[in-house]
């Protein structure tokens, strides 16, 4: 279940990345000019970066901790194969220090290492899952598609809106999407709605604006 959480957050903020970002390129590209072939040739353009570049850095981050981690299995494996009876010692020393009696703590870390020596370790000291390492493609994966579908939504409503209400248009529909992102990140952390919502609609609505004004003032100054 904790794992499905932090799969479902890291989804929502994949997504609040994909409607942030592009919103505030198309949006500020709708500042400059009203003709909607450069409009959807900026948000194609950002949308397709940003997957990409969301993508990356993910597999990169994933790889990276996968990495350290099978590198942790292996130093412990090589302990556990070269002096067993200090490794014995120091699992009966974290379950002590949990509570246990040295008598108790003592039977815990020997039925343990019996059964499985290195998920007992893992699991006490290091904290890891050997049979459940993240995938970095399958996180690779997730992050690209949710910010591709946070993106679209953006993207498509200045492409579809009329032409004199674009901006306006967007921005609702946009900062409706963010409280909608806001609400279910805090209702997944178990944290306080209002504070969520908030935080990500004046934030959101602060970039917009941001970008709107540079597009009006650099389109006017540079057409």
């Amino acid at each position: 279940m904790a794992a499905r959480l932090n799969w479902l957050r890291a989804g929502v903020l994949g997504a609040n990345d994909g409607i942030v970002s592009t919103a505030g390129l198309v949006v500020g590209v709708a500042g400059a000019t009203s003709a909607r072939g450069p409009i959807f040739t900026a948000g194609l353009a950002g949308l397709v970066a940003g997957a990409v570049s969301m993508a990356l850095g993910e597999y990169v981050s994933v790889s990276s901790q996968r990495d350290s981690e099978k590198s942790q299995l292996d130093l412990e494996r090589r302990e556990l194969r070269d002096m067993p009876e200090a490794e014995l010692d120091e699992l009966t020393g974290i379950y002590r220090r949990k509570g246990l009696t040295e008598e108790t703590a003592r039977r815990v870390a020997t039925e343990l290492t019996a059964h499985d020596a290195l998920a007992a370790h893992a699991d006490v000291e290091l904290h890891i899952d050997p049979e459940g390492l993240t995938n970095p493609w399958h996180a690779a994966g997730a992050s690209a598609i949710a910010f591709t579908l946070g993106a679209l939504l953006p993207l498509a409503a200045i492409l579809l809106a009329p032409s004199g209400q674009r901006i306006i248009v967007t921005v609702v529909i946009v900062l409706i999407a963010l409280a909608l992102a806001g609400w279910l990140s805090a209702r997944i952390g178990a944290s306080t709605a209002r504070v969520a919502v908030a935080r990500v609609v004046i934030g959101g609505a602060a970039g917009l604006a941001l970008t709107y004004a540079i597009g009006r003032a650099f389109g006017t100054a540079v057409s």
